[in-house]
């Protein structure tokens, strides 16, 4: 079991390095999934979407710190959901190999945030 992104599905601008990695763990886990089936050893890929978390504390751009911060704390998953998806990998029979789940917010707009980040306005706000 490994989680990863949806940046691991698409590649935007100043994100090259990040996206890479992600891509780069979603080739490990096919990799991984070939090679070790015909051992019964399932492998799968959680990668989700925006998800409230401190990720906003690494981006050294303030003005993309503080859109991605509004974005995770308006519309972000919690990290109970990026669990649940992993429990429901884990519960299916042996039989059956959940490869991937991708796991977006309800209101997420796929990557139009991404191609243009500052048209995102959000309602809520953190306070420092």
């Amino acid at each position: 079991m490994s989680t990863d992104s949806v940046a691991g599905h698409v590649v935007f601008q100043q994100g090259a390095v990040y996206c890479g990695t992600k891509f780069a763990v979603r080739a490990i886990m096919e990799g991984l999934r070939q090679e070790e089936r015909e051992n019964n050893i399932r492998s799968t890929l959680i990668s989700p979407g925006t998800v409230d978390t401190e990720l906003h504390t690494t981006i050294n751009d303030p003005e993309r710190r503080k859109w991605v911060e509004n974005l995770q704390c308006d519309i972000g998953l919690k990290s109970s959901d990026v669990a649940d998806a992993v429990a429901y990998a884990i519960s299916t029979p042996d039989t059956v190999a959940i490869s991937e789940i991708i796991i977006r917010p309800t209101k997420s707009t796929a990557f139009i945030f991404v191609l243009d980040p500052f048209s995102y306005k959000g309602t809520q706000r953190r306070t420092a």
